[in-house]
């Protein structure tokens, strides 16, 4: 392997009970990318023009600050762990995914897409349910709308926790909440997941509060807004109301 390539890490026998079997097969079906994203075309866009906006928005409105080692759960394509790459005070990720196929084949592609520094970034399977990792190993735990398809939400916090260090950070973006005004059916896209056998809850912003606290997190929520102009106004209006875009910073705080 060149020098300026992720490694992978072959692991067997990393599922837990919890892991979902039907979302698994989903994420290694050639057609997964048109169910979640109506094709490849837009996914390739997402890629290139609306994911990269997230780092700019953690680090200048949230004030993260990333550095040392980082753990990405379901990574799934890895957009997040290639745009931490490239931030220079950021060592090492290890980005982790139930489905190997995608880590495999998936991930280099949008390496090279994203210009990745990828010689810092390793791919292992793994479930986020149970990480077969050390305690207090990484300096941030990071996902993009992985959270709401967890059988258990508080056991998959408690593991991002335990393997975060004192003062360590967990970042969660893309989540979908529930806003205050309900409408009577889900989108077109969580349909069709639910159909291809997805775990895709929706839940509101409060239980999202309450699953943090008992996974032990002092949580903040930042509103996502990532329009320009008006646009950016009116999001700011109306969000929690119409609907309801969040970032979830979690701190594990350090004993005294």
């Amino acid at each position: 392997m060149d020098a300026s390539e992720s490694k992978y890490i072959e692991k067997s026998g990393y599922l837990s009970k919890l892991a979902p079997e039907k979302e698994l097969a989903f994420r290694e079906a050639d057609g997964h990318l048109e169910t979640e994203f109506g094709g490849e075309v837009e996914w390739l866009r997402c890629v290139r023009e609306e994911f990269p906006k997230f780092i700019p928005f953690l680090t200048q409105r949230c004030g993260l600050k990333f550095r040392g080692w980082s753990l990405e759960i379901e990574a799934g394509a890895c957009w997040l762990s290639a745009e931490l790459s490239k931030l220079p005070e950021v060592e090492e990720i290890l980005a982790t995914d139930f489905s190997p196929k995608l880590l495999k084949e998936l991930a280099p592609r949008v390496f090279h897409m994203l210009d990745a520094q990828a010689a810092k970034i390793s791919r292992m399977p793994a479930d986020f349910h149970r990480l077969e990792l050390p305690d207090e190993t990484f300096d941030f735990v990071v996902c993009s709308a992985v959270l709401h398809h967890a059988a258990d939400m508080p056991t998959a916090l408690k593991e991002a926790r335990r393997v975060l260090k004192p003062g360590g950070q967990f970042a969660a973006i893309r989540e979908p909440v529930w806003p205050l005004i309900k409408f009577r059916s889900r989108s077109k896209t969580q349909r069709r997941l639910i159909e291809a056998g997805v775990n895709e809850r929706l839940y509101t912003l409060a239980e999202y509060r309450r699953f943090f606290a008992e996974a032990g997190f002092e949580l903040r929520t930042v509103s996502v807004n990532l329009a320009r102009g008006l646009k950016y106004w009116f999001n700011e209006a109306v969000n929690g109301l119409t609907h309801a875009r969040y970032a979830f910073i979690a701190l594990k705080k350090a004993e005294p």
